[in-house]
């Protein structure tokens, strides 16, 4: 019996995904066709199953190229790239990867934070360079006894909660809604939440509605003794205000996983010395990674199966 064709929209994040999706699937490359508009249109009389990332689509045009399209598996927590409301709006199920990355996501955070504060890359290179013989590197700041808020509690914010408080730090957070189980004091106003911390740590989903939610007025807020983190989606941080922030020095230092235009960053961000940058590499660990196309393909199996999704968000 012949396996139903599956279209993968570009090239994978793990080196299991493709193995893995050829146990039960013909797979289609979409990203190497020479001619993307004929390929669509030699799969849809049968193709019902997407495999992507929350940044590779599809939109609105390829979603209504396929009619047959049942579902749309995604690898990664965001899937701000999947036009979903085309995808909704034609039944197609969508479905993504939560949990098997909050643990790394955690980490990263951490340490970007500890790189950010303590001056890790600068003092690598100071050493590097010999620079230490002529004077001690000058004195840096710390974690503990700061207060962090948390924009965004959800799964990877609650694990980045935890371990903030391991280095006994004071958590807040702001979100749509308070969360009555949590035990971190809530801020209705992010505004409000900003002018009371020390750190800003942006873990939030991308969306129309969360896009420049830290703009110029928040990093005001923030302060000269503030930091920001961003380890959500870059379209949540005016990196045009933030970069102005820097230079003026308005806050203090900034950590970025990600970034409005990846994968160009801002290029008034490459000149700073107050800032840590890093490749949207925040779930980039070979466990992760393998975990993550794990769980796309178990969301197509079901699917396959008849079984419910085990991850739907559409």
């Amino acid at each position: 019996m012949a396996k139903p064709d599956i279209l993968l929209m570009g090239p994978p994040a793990s080196t299991n995904m493709i193995p893995l999706l050829e146990d039960d699937f013909t797979v289609h490359r979409y990203w190497e066709a020479e001619d993307k508009p004929e390929l669509l249109r030699t799969l849809a009389p049968n193709l019902r199953y997407v495999a992507t990332t929350g940044h590779q689509g599809p939109d609105a045009n390829v979603i209504q190229a396929l009619p047959n399209l049942e579902l749309i598996a995604s690898f990664g927590v965001g899937y701000d790239g999947i036009d979903v409301d085309a995808a909704r709006a034609a039944g197609i199920r969508v479905t993504n990867t939560p949990d098997v990355l909050n643990d790394c996501m955690a980490e990263i955070t951490l340490g970007l934070m500890l790189s950010l504060v303590r001056d890790l890359p600068q003092a690598d290179r100071y050493v590097r360079e010999g620079r230490w013989a002529h004077a001690n590197y000058p004195m840096q700041d710390e974690l503990s006894g700061r207060t962090a808020g948390i924009l965004g509690l959800g799964r990877i914010g609650k694990e980045i909660a935890r371990r903030l408080q391991a280095f006994r730090m004071q958590v807040v957070y702001h979100g749509r809604n308070r969360q009555p189980y949590e035990p971190y004091p809530f801020y209705s106003s992010l505004k409000e939440m900003a002018e009371a911390c020390d750190w800003l740590i942006v873990i939030a989903p991308g969306s129309d509605s969360t896009r420049h939610l830290v703009n110029a007025e928040i990093l005001r807020s923030l302060g000269r003794d503030g930091w920001l983190v961003n380890v959500g989606r870059g379209s949540l941080v005016d990196e045009d205000a933030l970069v102005a922030a820097l230079q003026n020095k308005q806050i203090r230092g900034a950590a970025l996983d990600v970034f409005e235009n990846e994968p160009n960053p801002h290029p008034g961000l490459l000149s700073l010395e107050n800032v840590v940058l890093s490749p949207h590499a925040g779930s980039a660990t070979n466990r992760t990674r393998d975990r993550m196309a794990e769980t796309v393909a178990k969301n197509l199996k079901a699917h396959l199966r008849g079984d419910p999704l085990p991850n739907a968000v559409v």
